[in-house]
């Protein structure tokens, strides 16, 4: 299992902090009374004063993250409260169907992230709404964020893009602790919707569906939500919790740092891929249940010790500290003091050579429902960047097999995704560099 944490970033490369909403700063001045890792520790030994991005913590409905850069939104922007990972089969046998799916997909998202007045009042009552009506009259940007994935199946189905597939993309391993679903595995296409609510995220994913209808069909869904940690007054800002109750995000890299990030997330002229990858990045999603009922009859010592390497309290690493002080094992090399099988220790062994491995994650929690066996179906979305498939997630997940978690956690669903590069401007499209690849062959 890999680390999940809980950092991020920065809206595009805009301020560290995230904007008070227009109505709740106005109703202040008037005087009314941010396979799979748990912990935090995946992502490598950063230095103690720095405090990775969390999500979030506001709710304004005005909230815009910019559409047009170098990359796709959604990756380093900070994540906000609700999310959704959603894989579509694609209907497209020609180039031309491609692009047509990549261009509509374009034209929606724009619209949605930016927001505007919805269009179902103006049409003829005697004919369906162009939109569903989920938003009301004006749909609001609602600090929305819909990131484009391209799958394996979609360069393998197709003659005509195999040659052009990104190197180290390939259908999900299955790792020894997993029992996948088929019918929750893999996928063309996938897109990441976040947002500040789950109706925002849910009007997207029913705009786009309509749009997309001649060219792709839904395979999969899972929704997550993410707890907003208020900021302490006298400290940095804990990081959110997971459904085990642990801080989420301990360790993530800092995604203000461009230099950090074109390293670890954004594949660029060292890696060894097709031109058109530049200034994209793998996603890798995984869905792992947790047995909670379980997990809450666990002893504490054994839940800290033995299974995360962490207090469950505060965050700190075992071998002493606050939450963002890196665990010192260099005085512990028998484990004696954090075990050299907890979570953190077999994500991070903090290792000459480790650091190639460092990634970066965007998990939610989820909460489905109840089992016919009466327990509760609860556990992880968790999202995960970087620049290389391999060196990344599947190199740490290795790592990871085996561990103490495995007993709480089964992953069942997800897929590897390729997200291509952002568009640069208007007029551009999402996957252009890479049509336009095929059309050169």
């Amino acid at each position: 299992m890999t680390e999940v944490s809980e950092s991020h970033g920065v809206l595009e490369k805009t301020a560290q902090t995230c904007p008070l909403p227009r109505r709740r700063f106005l109703l202040t001045a008037g005087g009314a009374v941010g396979g799979i890792v748990l912990a935090g520790d995946k992502s490598g030994a950063a230095p103690a004063k720095k405090v990775p991005r969390t999500a979030c913590p506001t709710n304004g409905y005005d909230q815009i993250q910019p559409f047009y850069g170098l990359h796709q939104p959604g990756v380093t922007t900070p994540r906000p409260a609700a999310g959704m990972v959603v894989a579509f089969d694609v209907v497209a046998p020609t180039p031309v169907r491609l692009e047509n799916l990549l261009r509509t997909l374009t034209e929606r998202i724009t619209f949605l992230m930016k927001g505007g007045p919805a269009e179902f009042p103006s049409r003829n009552p005697q004919l369906p709404p162009v939109d569903s009506g989920l938003m009301g009259p004006v749909v609001e940007p609602d600090n929305l964020t819909v990131t484009v994935g391209l799958g394996s199946s979609l360069f393998d189905n197709r003659p005509w893009l195999r040659r052009l597939k990104p190197r180290r993309l390939c259908p999900m391993t299955r790792f020894a602790n997993d029992a996948p679903n088929p019918n929750l595995c893999h996928g063309d296409l996938s897109l990441q919707i976040c947002a500040n609510t789950h109706m925002t995220i849910n009007h997207a994913l029913r705009d786009i569906v309509k749009a997309t209808t001649p060219f792709m069909v839904p395979r999969w869904k899972q929704e997550g939500s993410l707890p907003m940690v208020p900021p302490n007054p006298d400290g940095p800002t804990p990081a959110a919790r997971n459904l085990l109750g642990f801080h989420d995000g301990t360790a993530n890299p800092d995604t203000a740092d461009d230099a950090l990030m074109n390293r670890i997330v954004w594949v660029g002229k060292d890696n060894d891929e097709p031109e058109w990858c530049r200034n994209g990045t793998y996603q890798v999603v995984r869905l792992i249940r947790m047995t909670v009922e379980l997990w809450d009859r666990t002893p504490l010592v054994e839940q800290e010790v033995e299974v995360f390497g962490r207090r469950k309290a505060s965050g700190s690493p075992l071998s002493g500290g606050a939450e963002y002080n890196d665990p010192d094992y260099s005085g512990d090399p028998k484990g004696k003091i954090t075990p050299l099988d907890s979570h953190i220790r077999r994500a991070n062994p903090r290792t000459p050579g480790s650091e190639a491995n460092l990634i970066l994650r965007r998990p939610y929690n989820y909460s489905n429902g109840v089992f016919k066996s009466g327990q509760l179906d609860q556990g992880l979305v968790l999202i995960i960047y970087q620049a290389d498939l391999e060196q990344g997630f599947i190199t740490v997940q290795n790592r990871l097999n085996g561990e103490e978690l495995e007993e709480y956690i089964k992953p069942f669903g997800g897929g590897y995704y390729f997200v291509p590069p952002g568009v640069r401007k208007h007029g551009d499209y999402i996957g252009q560099p890479l049509m336009e690849a095929v059309a050169g062959l």
